[in-house]
C-alpha cells in the first residue's frame, strides 16, 4: 500500500524540494526588506514634513478668539491657547530682524540676479533696490534699513530685549564707527539707565550725539564692558569730576573752628597742621568710629549725589 505524504510537500527530489523552498524564501526574505525599507522611507519622509510644518510660520496656528472659560485660574486648554499665541507675539517681535537678514543674504549674494524682471520681463533684476519693492512690496529705504539693523536687532534678541527697528536705527551708526559690541552697548547702557521697557529711539538719538568725536573703544571688549566704559565717558563729558582741592568755604569754616579750639585749650592759636592730624588720628581709632561713621556717611550722601546727577545727565 502506497502512503502519501503527510503535508504533501511535492512530488520532486528532495534536492529539487529544497532548491525551490530556499529560492521562495529569499524572494520573501528581499519582498519584505523592500517592504519595510519603503516604511522606513515613508515614517522618515512624515516625520521631516511633520517638523516642517511645526517649524513654518502660520496665521492657522495661532487660536481663534474665544471667550473666557471663566474666572480665576487658566484652564489647561486656555493655558495652551495662551501659550500658542505668545509664540505669534514673539514670532512678530523677532520678524523684522529675521526679514532684514533674508534681504541682506539675497542682497549681498545678488540672488536675485536670475529673476526676471516684473516689468521688463526681457532682462533680470540688477540691484536689491530693484528687485525688493516690486517683488516684494518693501521700499528702498525700508530694505536698506533691515539689512543695516538685523544683526544688532538679533544680539539683542539674544540678550533677552524687546528691540524693534526704530530704535536700532539710531545706534547703527555707532556700529558703523566702532563694532558690533559697541553699538549693543550703547543700546545696554539706555536700558541700565533708565529700564528695559523705557528705551526709546530718542533717548538712543541723544545718548549717541553725546558720544565724543575722539572716543576709541577696545575692539576686544565685550558688551558689559563697552557699555561701562561708555557711561564713564559720557559722564566725564557731561560733568567733569569734582575737584578734591579744599573750597575756601571749608578752609574759613576750618579755621573759626580752630580758634574756638584754642579758646577752650586757653591757646593762642592752633595750626591748621595740627587739627590735619587730630582729625586723621580721629578718624583712624579703632575704639572710637564717632568721626569714621560721619565720614563715610557724607561720602555716601556725595557718592549718590554724584550717581544722581549722572543719570540725570544722561536723560
Amino acid at each position: 500500500m502506497t502512503t502519501q505524504p503527510k503535508f504533501g510537500v511535492g512530488w520532486g527530489s528532495p534536492e529539487e524540494e529544497t532548491s525551490t523552498t530556499a529560492a521562495e524564501l529569499a524572494a520573501a526574505e528581499a519582498a519584505s526588506s523592500e517592504k519595510s525599507a519603503a516604511a522606513i522611507e515613508a515614517r522618515v519622509n512624515q516625520a521631516v514634513e511633520d517638523a516642517v510644518e511645526e517649524a513654518r510660520p502660520g496665521l492657522h496656528k495661532v487660536p481663534d478668539p474665544v471667550e473666557p472659560a471663566g474666572e480665576g485660574a487658566l484652564t489647561d486648554e486656555e493655558r495652551t491657547r495662551y501659550e500658542e499665541c505668545l509664540e505669534g507675539v514673539d514670532l512678530g517681535n523677532a520678524a523684522w530682524f529675521i526679514q532684514g537678514k533674508a534681504l541682506d543674504t539675497i542682497a549681498t549674494g545678488r540672488l536675485f540676479r536670475d529673476t526676471p524682471h516684473k516689468l521688463e520681463p526681457e532682462r533680470t533684476y540688477r540691484t536689491i533696490e530693484e528687485w525688493a519693492p516690486l517683488e516684494k512690496g518693501i521700499s528702498v529705504g525700508k530694505c536698506s534699513k533691515l539689512r543695516a539693523g538685523w544683526a544688532i536687532g538679533e544680539v539683542l534678541a539674544a540678550r533677552g530685549y524687546d528691540v524693534n527697528p526704530g530704535q536700532v536705527r539710531e545706534i547703527v551708526p555707532v556700529r558703523n564707527a566702532f563694532n558690533l559690541n559697541a553699538a549693543v552697548a550703547v543700546y545696554v547702557l539706555v536700558a541700565d539707565s533708565w529700564g528695559p521697557d523705557q528705551v526709546t529711539a530718542e533717548r538712543l538719538r541723544n545718548t549717541v550725539k553725546m558720544l565724543p568725536g575722539d572716543l576709541e573703544l577696545d575692539q576686544d571688549e565685550d558688551v558689559d564692558a563697552l557699555a561701562k566704559t561708555i557711561k564713564g565717558v559720557l559722564v566725564e563729558e557731561i560733568q567733569p569730576p569734582a575737584s578734591r582741592a579744599i573750597p575756601p568755604a571749608v578752609t574759613r569754616a576750618v579755621d573759626k573752628t580752630a580758634i574756638r579750639i584754642a579758646d577752650e585749650l586757653n591757646r593762642p592759636r592752633i595750626p591748621r597742621s595740627e587739627v590735619t592730624l587730630r582729625l586723621m588720628e580721629a578718624f583712624a581709632d579703632p575704639e572710637d568710629t564717632t568721626v569714621y561713621d560721619a565720614v563715610l556717611e557724607r561720602m555716601k550722601e556725595a557718592e549718590k549725589a554724584e550717581k544722581k546727577a549722572a543719570r540725570k545727565a544722561l536723560k
